[in-house]
């Protein structure tokens, strides 16, 4: 009889959910070096704008978990910009729930705050959101 193979638990230290705009970003924290992964890819493959990359690095770095643990993040929804402030706001929200400790330093830099603006819906009769068509008198 054949032997079934040990399937390696592994074991998610935090987990969070962090939004911006209309992207949503589920970030789970594992021990390990400081590995950051993004729907599979490296972080700057991902987020080829180098400044999206140090964004999402940030909660990391306040708390001085660089190289402390590994980070899975899935993301959908939004745009470049959208999806980096939602992966910053689930990676913060994750450090907090493995170790209460972070919290002040994180919500101190505004990483555990919800930021929420979002697009403006478009009004029937008018252009864009607030665009109207032009006017004509005669």
């Amino acid at each position: 009889m054949a032997t079934k193979k040990e399937a390696k638990k592994v074991e998610n230290l935090g987990t969070g959910v962090g939004r911006r705009k209309t992207a949503v970003a589920r970030v789970y924290l594992r021990e390990g070096d400081g590995k950051i992964t993004v729907n599979g890819k490296e972080l700057s493959a991902y987020f080829v704008n180098p400044l999206q990359a140090n964004q999402v690095r940030k909660p990391l770095e306040v708390t001085n978990n660089a190289d402390k643990f590994d980070v899975l993040i899935n993301v959908v929804g939004g745009g470049p910009a959208g999806q980096a402030g939602a992966c910053r706001h689930g990676l913060a929200r994750a450090l907090v729930v493995e170790d209460e400790a972070n919290k002040p330093a994180l919500r101190a830099n505004g990483y555990l705050t919800r930021d929420s603006r979002m697009v403006e819906r478009k009004k029937y009769g008018q252009k864009k959101a607030r665009r109207r068509f032009q006017f004509s008198k005669r």
